[in-house]
């Protein structure tokens, strides 16, 4: 029987994994279609990333205060990246996805927003994978 944090993450996972389909369908819409179609794919593989966390929540060898932090990093991390790379679509910016810009670029606050909401996101990935990474370790450690 899956728990209720575990159901919470499966749908959080179908959800934007449903995001992102639909965000396909903005792409030629936005101010820059090429980072329109990063964050389509950034929906589903963030979809995708939170099913698989929780298809593997009930494994972890965890506190609950470190769990509670896990689960709030993961949702900010996957749906924030989301959210962000769709704003800088909409806004055309540039300053930490030169890639992606096609030489767009947004206003300077524009742009701000993006790059903090990015480099935010980055670094709670980082910390949740790692906490993740510790809570199968653990559990191997442990059996």
């Amino acid at each position: 029987m899956k728990s209720d944090t575990q159901q919470k993450l499966l749908l959080a996972g179908a959800i934007l994994f449903l995001l992102g389909l639909l965000s396909g369908f903005v792409v030629p819409f936005v101010k820059n279609p090429r980072m329109g179609l990063s964050s389509h794919l950034e929906g589903v593989m963030n979809g995708m990333f939170l099913l698989l966390v929780g298809l593997l929540w009930d494994r972890l060898v965890l506190s609950c205060v470190v769990k509670k932090i896990t689960i709030w990093l993961v949702l900010y991390a996957t749906y924030g990246n989301f959210f962000f790379v769709q704003t800088g679509a909409i806004f055309g910016t540039n300053s930490i996805t030169p890639i992606a810009s096609a030489g767009h670029q947004g206003l300077p606050w524009q742009e701000t927003i993006v790059s903090v909401g990015l480099t935010s996101v980055a670094a709670a990935i980082v910390a949740a994978v790692g906490i993740l990474i510790w809570g199968l370790l653990f559990k191997i450690k442990v059996e």
